[in-house]
């Protein structure tokens, strides 16, 4: 295994920055990673050479755009392992990709019907499902966690029942870091012949997807948390729900025939993406993918392993710091409470010594009320992160609590 971080760090300009004369230490990844030159340059790249719309085109520009964007969606299709690049569906984002499927199961839901979440929701996974339940008159089911933030599994076992008719919940969650056993917990809801989808927003930068191994039904992520662009998802689905999945919405591309009286609607992937996507995008995306997979996974997993591993051993041993969060199968993520303090007000002290992380919710205020906290200050760590970071974020925490107490 090996991995040059120095070399790695060097490809990402924004981490040469300085904030207010501190060198920048970056640490709010699970809200977005920072971008290599590649992707940079992929998208100087389409914007310089061949900015055009796709698909139609009669000219040299339009067909090198949609050449580069049609490529890219193959790249996304190789990468989590679909079964066809027409289950791969653009979107711009991991909400987005939610909303397309809970869309669709409005229409197939009705009252007696169920539909199983977790207490550790991200809002996305959570809002949206609850106004799908709302307009079918299915009922919203929360299966539990444990005070660890682990999900409690055989809670999640026994709300499963015949009546279960969809199942959503997340890879990985942005606010503890907690790993699920997706594969097993597919397994179960299968047993009771339910769809499921895995919201992949957190997990899809920590590892290869292999979304037939897991066997879920949808898989939804984000490109701006795999060092890719903002604006720009994708939502996988298996080919045989998709071609007739409800339309989410309409306009131009997606349709095959339009006439005053009626229209009828194309095929995957078209159907499901309407309007002019983000090119721009997709093939930023492809681009970071394409970064992503010449990297040493082992290695990689390896450092982040060891940055959680020391930014916990270094919270356990600081006064007056309560983890939130301890989930035996956690990756990237520490939440934590500085006893005292508001996480807003250690955000802010921190961010004047250069170190960026997030406070607040995290878009999880259900979650947070389980836990008995307002919200938490959140360190989340990616591949370039350094142990020297860790140790920085350490010390600027001593001189928050300082100026706090």
């Amino acid at each position: 295994m090996s991995l040059d971080l120095a070399a790695l760090r060097a490809q990402f300009p924004i981490l040469s920055r300085q904030i207010d004369g501190k060198p920048l230490v970056y640490l709010d990844n699970a809200a977005t990673t920072q971008k290599p030159q590649a992707v940079i340059d992929a998208l100087v790249s389409y914007y310089t050479e061949c900015n055009a719309n796709v698909h139609r085109g009669a000219h040299a520009l339009a067909d090198e755009a949609t050449r580069r964007y049609e490529q890219a969606r193959d790249t996304v299709a190789h990468f989590i392992h679909a079964a066809s690049r027409q289950e791969v569906i653009w979107t711009s984002g991991t909400t987005e990709a939610i909303n397309i499927v809970a869309n669709g199961m409005a229409h197939r839901l009705k009252a007696g019907d169920q539909v199983l979440v977790t207490e550790m929701e991200h809002h996305a996974n959570l809002v949206t499902w609850q106004q799908a339940c709302l307009r079918s008159g299915a009922e919203l089911h929360i299966a539990p966690i444990h005070d660890n933030g682990e999900l409690n599994v055989e809670a999640f076992a026994r709300l499963l029942s015949q009546h279960t008719r969809f199942v959503s919940l997340p890879h990985v969650s942005n606010a503890l870091g907690t790993v699920n056993p997706i594969k097993d917990l597919t397994a179960m809801a299968k047993t009771v012949g339910a769809l499921v989808l895995i919201d992949g927003a957190q997990g899809i930068a920590h590892g290869q997807v292999d979304v037939q191994d897991i066997g879920c039904d949808f898989y939804a992520f984000s490109g701006h948390k795999l060092f890719g662009p903002t604006g720009i998802g994708v939502l996988w689905g298996r080919e045989a729900l998709l071609e007739n999945w409800p339309v989410w919405q309409t306009g131009g591309e997606m349709i095959a025939k339009v006439t005053y009286e009626c229209s009828t609607w194309g095929s995957l992937p078209n159907r499901l993406e309407a309007g002019t996507p983000n090119i721009a995008g997709a093939i930023g995306m492809a681009a970071a993918i394409t970064w992503f997979m010449q990297l040493d996974l082992k290695a990689v997993q390896a450092h982040e392993h060891a940055l959680i591993q020391a930014a916990t051993e270094q919270a356990e041993a600081f006064n007056s710091l309560t983890i939130i969060g301890n989930a035996k199968n956690k990756v990237g993520v520490l939440s934590f409470i500085l006893d005292g303090s508001h996480p807003a007000d250690v955000g802010f002290i921190l961010d004047r010594q250069g170190i960026a992380i997030r406070t607040g919710d995290h878009c999880a205020q259900p979650l947070m009320r389980r836990l008995g906290v307002p919200g938490t200050a959140r360190a989340s760590f990616s591949i370039y992160n350094s142990l020297d970071e860790v140790n920085a974020l350490f010390t600027a925490l001593k001189k928050a609590q300082s100026m706090l107490a």
